[in-house]
């Protein structure tokens, strides 16, 4: 395709290139463009070494051609020495060295930092034979508007392609679902400066923080006590079952974090973004919050043990609490620091504490070969066979299980989200998640095995201390490991004095080892790395979770800074959070709580597994490939189940929390779209069950009326719209029928605007309903195409409602014409049809234009503006169709729409006339207004009346049935009219009190009207005679040709003919609007059988001038017909 934009070069400039596609000379259409080179092998391109390796992308053909822009002169901004091939200098370089143009006529979408790639017609010849304006696929036309990896490219739009060249192109610039978020707005408004920013690989970032975090005090101080009480075999087990769980999650994780590219907030971002903001926002803030009073309990931790140290050494300052305290504030001031200083310094110290915890490891390891005669008495024998055969087996004591053991140890598994944490700060993510956490897991697990083993064969589980417990003569009673040792520790079991072995001596690993000073440095650094990662990790998930606004008062703590955008307010906050609970110094109330938060986000990391896999969604794609989503469910499943081991009242506490949460979230509903499972999975379901309603044969015991409503605009008529709803909320299908008529190109463009915005305003106003927007050349077409096309397999509309067109008189009798063949449209398709008629009309469109002029227009986007409809030959539209004007015919005039959304705000596109905003609305617009809410309101006391004329299947009874079970309308009563003759009022009334018993439907009175074939008052009938005048053939009056000819051209004209053939039922209409006026003026609805017209032989001015006498000078009425098939039944 030669398209305009590629003008600038032709096919001929090829020749002007040597050998290595350099320019020759520049060229006017040359000057536009620098060809580099591209080597086939490792080697970057000539000109672009630099640029090409920040790029991060790999050029695949053996060309890159680069757009210089012509007006920066001979001077390039990256290089002084101009414009030649080798410069650097080009706008595409960022992106990995691609060509970038900036088309601005053509994209106009303004605020967002996009660029938009045509390459070049060079590019395109060398690849296609000839130019063309189409895109090749790249990365950069896939990015998230808020990418910080490189700009969004936007590749040409369908229009742009496909449309005439005069016209001008479509103006969108987001694919599906990618729309600006306040999120991905805040996210775009951060770009952080690529150079010096610190990012780390999977070995520092997340091999290293899991290691550290997993080997934490439990190590050191619980292990061997827990091989005391649950032996070796038992221990192993307990050691097992944490890591299934561990690895598990581990699988899930790296499942979530390979499903594309992952931002900073952890085990936030990658539950948000799975199962949306309701679980995303609940356990990001417990999780956040987990982390920082982590912090707390493992400072608490490491007090205590330089406590310790002072009390044998006897240099308490004050006394033990105080001393914790004040130890405590100290260490996590400086822990602070370190983090403040930034993620390079935090990621150094992490290192020298991974180096001294594997040194205070090698320590034991080595001790265990060296047993000391020493050491003997303490239980520590070296590696023996009767000592690892005595401690293979459980020995439970002071009222311990094996279930209180697993939850002694479990937190020392956990940690291995520590990497995922800091996602935001990570090289590649993608890759360095599922590595760096498994292979974290593996080690730390051989480790805690290894140590659980070594150190159940070498020490006894009780030991005296006592150098004088050897044994001289052999004891026929003594049997333990020790007595074969020749050590006699019975005394142990008599008296509980002992203070040594397994079971009384949390520092058995200390005694082993050959320096103890070491295993002390160990458990420092183990408390310390484990608080400096919490300490890193609450403030990144929290940062994470304000930038979303999930919770809008926490908005303040989003704010970087920085080149590493780092969360110094929220570094504050947990270091507060921290200090509290350190000074507070009450951790076992506390530690349970922590553990089950932790357990809680593993539990739904691993259910978000699950449940993306049972969405079956398309965009569920994880490179990580060793997941099952049974397994995943079975991880969540043991997760919930371990939090009830640890503590019961912590379990039940954090699901409450999790709840309330989740529960505040939905009620909020944070104006997010990320693509959650929970969005597939509805879907899923909703697909499933209609294609399993499809196999399913309709029921008269199920039917329910299913409305197709002709409101135009939605908010341009709410009476319509929420009378409708009160007989189809939760009930029946409704929907918003919009038929666009004018130009094809401009009603095209205005369809997809209107869906999203019209939707969002139904769901906003809580109408459950849907939007349907047509395009077509006059209102029957557009009629016709909703009635044969709109719903799903059952989910089909069955009843057409339309507003009474109002004004009809005063228009274009075509447009009746059109009107009332919508209503034969229907029955042609077997539908029901209810029409609505309010006196004081329906349709507000011209007072919202007028009253909201002044106010800011917010909509979905900076282009969507809502015109006025002129309405100088319409004045009173009340048909339920808006009648889209062509372009020349619209009052540019924005009006302020009912859904707003807090998205971006417009200004007007002209200043309020100050006249008319200020001046109030008169007294007809005002009762309009008034009545357009009027079913909003409660309804009192009052009565529903049902003429239930003519059987129409039972429509007309059921829809005041289904208005009546609606909070609102509760308190009416349903009083039903029927005819019949004078001599059997009687029989007829207790006839039909048989009928409604019998279909169960309450009513207050049942009366039978004797006289509708009464003729009317003569006044009533010259007034309906005076009114069809205007439309009369008159064809007795003229020639015959002349007759038909004007019959012919306006057949909507009433013939004398026409006229006396129905004469009997003219009457009949006006007959039953002195009877309504009669008996039913003081309802609050009356609910009529609507009389049928026949096709071809009664005239639409007939026709409407039925209507107009029945319903006129009456409270809301809806005339309605059923299609004549049962919808009621009293049978089981």
């Amino acid at each position: 395709m030669e398209d305009k934009d590629l003008a600038a070069g032709s096919a001929g400039d090829e020749g002007s290139k040597d050998a290595l596609g350099k320019p020759l000379g520049p060229t006017p259409s040359q000057s536009r463009f620098q060809v580099d080179l591209v080597a086939e092998g490792p080697r970057k391109s000539c000109g672009d070494i630099g640029a090409a390796s920040k790029g991060g992308e790999e050029a695949k053909g053996r060309f890159r051609v680069n757009f210089v822009d012509p007006s920066a002169g001979g001077e390039s901004p990256g290089e002084p020495g101009g414009g030649s091939s080798e410069g650097g200098n080009v706008s595409g370089v960022q992106n990995g060295g691609d060509t970038v143009m900036s088309e601005g006529s053509l994209h106009s979408g303004g605020h967002h930092h996009y660029y938009y790639d045509t390459h070049t017609n060079t590019y395109y010849l060398r690849t296609f034979g000839h130019n063309t304006m189409d895109a090749v696929p790249r990365i950069d036309h896939y990015r998230h508007t808020a990418a910080d990896l490189g700009e969004k490219l936007l590749r040409p739009s369908l229009a742009e392609l496909h449309d005439e060249l005069d016209k001008e192109p479509f103006e969108d610039g987001y694919a599906n679902g990618e729309e600006g978020t306040p999120a991905g707005d805040a996210a775009a408004a951060y770009t952080p400066d690529s150079k010096g920013v610190v990012k780390f690989g999977w070995i520092k970032g997340v091999l290293v923080r899991c290691m550290l975090n997993i080997w934490g005090v439990m190590l050191f101080i619980r292990l061997s006590w827990i091989v005391g009480q649950a032996g070796i075999g038992l221990s192993v087990l307990v050691i097992g079952m944490a890591t299934v769980v561990t690895t598990i999650t581990g699988l899930s994780t790296s499942a979530i974090a390979t499903n594309g590219f992952v931002r900073g907030g952890g085990a936030y971002y990658l539950i948000s973004r799975s199962l949306g903001p309701e679980f995303g926002g609940a356990i990001g803030l417990i999780f956040a919050f987990a982390n920082a009073v982590a912090v707390a309990m493992y400072v608490v931790g490491f007090a205590e043990t330089v406590v310790e140290l002072l009390k044998e050494n006897g240099t308490l300052m004050i006394d033990e609490m105080n001393d914790i305290r004040i130890i405590g504030a100290i260490t996590v001031v400086i822990l602070l620091g370190i983090s403040i200083a930034g993620m390079e310094w935090e990621a150094k110290a992490q290192i020298v504490l991974l180096v001294i915890l594997i040194l205070a490891i090698g320590d034991f390891v080595i001790g265990t070969f060296i047993p000391l005669e020493s050491k003997k008495p303490k239980g520590f024998f070296g590696y023996n066979a009767d000592i690892f055969m005595e401690n293979f087996g459980p020995d439970f004591r002071q009222e311990e299980t094996f279930f209180s053991v697993f939850a002694i140890f479990f937190p020392a598994a956990t940690g291995i989200l520590a990497g995922a944490n800091i996602s935001g700060d990570l090289a590649d993510p993608q890759s360095a998640i599922p590595k760096g956490t498994l292979l974290a897991i593996l080690i730390t697990t051989l480790v805690y095995a290894g140590i659980a083993v070594s150190v159940g064969s070498c020490v006894v589980r009780d030991a005296t201390g006592n150098v004088n417990d050897t044994i001289v003569n052999e004891l026929a009673n003594c049997t333990s490991a020790a007595c074969k040792l020749n050590y006699d520790f019975s005394s142990c079991q008599s008296q509980a004095g002992c203070h040594y072995g397994l079971m009384n001596n949390f520092q058995v690993m200390s005694m082993v080892s050959g320096f103890a000073p070491l295993i002390t440095a160990g458990i420092f650094s183990a408390t310390l790395s484990s608080a400096l990662a919490s300490l890193v990790s609450a403030p990144k998930i929290f940062q994470a979770l304000c930038k979303d606004s999930i919770y809008p008062g926490f908005q303040m703590f989003a704010k970087g800074y920085g080149k590493n955008n780092e969360p110094l307010r929220g570094y504050i906050l947990t270091f507060l959070i921290a200090l509290g609970f350190i000074l507070i110094a009450e951790l076992n109330v506390i530690a349970p709580i922590i553990s089950n938060f932790f357990l809680a986000s593993y539990a739904l990391i691993n259910f978000s597994v699950f449940h993306a896999s049972l969405a079956k969604s398309p965009g569920w794609r994880p490179a990580f490939k060793y997941y099952n989503m049974w397994i995943s469910l079975i991880g969540a499943i043991l997760c919930c189940i371990v939090m009830f081991v640890i503590n019961w009242w912590a379990a039940l506490l954090t699901y409450v929390i999790v709840l309330g949460l989740y529960i505040y979230v939905t009620y909020k509903k944070p104006d997010v779209n990320w693509g959650s499972s929970t969005q597939a999975l509805t879907y899923l379901n909703a697909l499933q069950h209609s294609i399993r309603l499809s196999g399913v044969e309709d029921h008269v015991k199920n039917f329910r009326p299913q409305c197709l409503i002709m409101t135009g605009a939605p908010n341009a008529r709410p009476a319509l719209l929420h009378l409708v709803h009160a007989f189809t909320k939760n009930v029946g299908l409704m929907i918003c029928g919009h038929v666009h008529m004018g130009p094809r190109r401009q009603a095209m463009k205005e369809l997809s605007t209107d869906l999203a915005k019209y939707q969002r305003w139904l769901i906003k106003n809580k109408m459950k309903a849907f939007y349907a927007p047509v395009h077509a050349e006059d209102l029957r077409d557009g009629g016709q195409y909703l009635m044969q096309a709109a719903g799903l397999g059952r989910m089909r509309p069955n009843t057409l409602v339309v507003g009474f067109k109002k004004n009809w008189r005063q228009g274009d009798m075509r447009d009746v014409e059109t009107y009332i063949n919508l209503f034969h449209d229907a029955f042609d398709v077997q539908y029901g049809v209810v029409v609505i008629r309010l006196k004081e009309g329906l349709d507000i469109s011209h007072l919202q234009a007028q009253d909201l002029l002044s106010s800011q227009e917010k909509s979905p986007c900076a282009k969507d503006v809502i015109v006025k409809v002129d309405y100088s030959k319409k004045s009173e539209t009340d048909t339920s169709i808006a009648f889209a004007p062509s372009a020349s015919d619209r009052a540019p005039t924005s009006r302020k729409e009912e859904d707003e959304d807090g998205k971006t705000p417009t200004q007007p596109l002209l200043n309020k006339d100050s006249k008319s905003s200020s001046s109030p609305l008169n007294v007809t617009d005002q009762r309009l207004l008034d009545a357009s809410s009027q079913f909003q309101k409660k309804q009192g006391k009052s009565n529903i009346d049902v003429w239930w004329l003519f059987d129409d299947g039972g429509l007309t009874l059921l829809i005041p049935y289904l208005i009546t079970t609606k909070k609102k309308w509760k308190d009416c009563k349903i009083r039903v009219f029927i005819g019949g003759k004078i001599n059997r009022i009687d029989h007829d009334r207790r006839a039909m009190a048989t009928l409604l018993s019998k279909f169960r439907i309450d009513f207050s009175d049942i009366m039978v009207l004797g006289d509708i074939n009464t003729k009317p008052k003569k006044e009533n009938i010259a007034a309906f005679e005076e009114m069809i005048e205007p439309f009369r053939l008159h064809e007795d009056d003229k020639e015959q040709e002349v007759a038909d000819k004007m019959k012919e051209d306006e057949p909507w004209r009433i013939t004398d003919n026409e006229l006396e053939l129905y004469k009997t039922k003219t009457y009949r209409q006006i007959r039953l609007n002195e009877l309504l006026k009669e008996h039913s003026s003081t309802a609050n609805i009356i609910v009529m059988s609507l009389p049928v017209a026949r096709k071809g032989a009664v005239s639409s001015a007939l026709y409407m001038a039925w209507l107009e006498v029945l319903s006129k000078d009456l409270p809301p009425i809806l005339l309605v017909r059923g299609n004549h098939q049962s919808v009621l039944t009293f049978y089981s």
